[in-house]
């Protein structure tokens, strides 16, 4: 089996850099989206197994893109984490309603995370998940 595919969808270019160096660093395949409207051309094109989600996008935001993946029973499967800027309760009673596997708060933890990704894609943990004590998992 080949490495796992995960897209970023991140508006700032920074943070996609970020995560980017981390995913790979941990041998995983990588793919961008930048809004809304290209995340779902993105995912269709890729199959990724995990897509990483910004709430604050341009061209529809993150909540947009979860009702439209959710219409196409291909891509309605695919586990979704939200690593947002954005706060409250409100927003997380939210991802909740939609399925996400996990809500985090930028800036995010390194740790949390890659324990939360290998929770969400079924892999089995590491030994330096043990630490992560509250890793936002819904």
């Amino acid at each position: 089996m080949g490495k796992k595919k995960i897209l970023i969808v991140e508006d700032d270019p920074d943070v996609r850099k970020g995560l980017h160096l981390r995913l790979r660093a941990n041998d995983y395949e990588v793919f961008f989206a930048s809004d809304g409207m290209s995340s779902i051309v993105e995912a269709r094109k890729h199959e990724p197994d995990l897509i990483i989600l910004d709430l604050g996008l341009p061209a529809g935001d993150g909540f947009t893109v979860i009702e439209r993946l959710q219409m196409i029973p291909s891509l309605a499967v695919i586990p979704i984490i939200i690593v947002s800027g954005r706060t409250g309760l409100a927003n997380q009673a939210r991802a909740v309603k939609t399925g996400v596997k996990a809500f985090l708060q930028k800036p995010v933890d390194n740790a949390e995370l890659l324990a939360v990704i290998r929770h969400s894609l079924g892999e089995p943990a590491k030994p330096e998940d043990a630490a992560v004590h509250d890793i936002g998992i819904i």
